[in-house]
């Protein structure tokens, strides 16, 4: 299967120009981080930035209630410290979820763009 994909690559670079196949190579895979970093682009990478952000002061909010928790000897305060800690941890969870899914919706974008790339030189090789 992997001889197949690679074969299609090459044909389709051959059926290209200097241009396009710049652009068919910059749809090629992404490592994480790049991933990462483009999901901070676009039309929404201001809200992804936001949520970076409070996702870095909930954590240190999280490790602050778990030093506290660790600290006392109250049972109402050991209570409170562990609530607190664990709303910290959905917060950051939902975060996380966000951007994982701004990080698909971008990947998925980018499999679209390939594929209409294959299907235009299909299509011009037919003429």
């Amino acid at each position: 299967m992997e001889k197949n994909k690679e074969r299609i690559d090459d044909l389709i670079k051959e059926a290209l120009n200097s241009e396009e196949a710049k652009f068919y190579d910059e749809l090629g895979e992404q490592t994480l981080l790049e991933k990462f970093g483009q999901a901070h682009k676009g039309k929404t990478g201001w809200l992804t930035s936001i949520m970076t952000i409070m996702h870095v002061l909930v954590f240190v909010v999280f490790i602050f209630c778990t030093v506290q928790f660790f600290n006392t000897e109250v049972a109402i305060e050991l209570i409170k410290w562990a609530s607190a800690g664990f709303l910290c941890m959905i917060f950051m969870g939902m975060m996380k979820l966000y951007i994982w899914m701004q990080i698909d919706k971008n990947d998925i974008l980018r499999e679209l763009k390939r594929l209409e790339m294959q299907v235009s030189v299909l299509f011009e090789k037919r003429k």
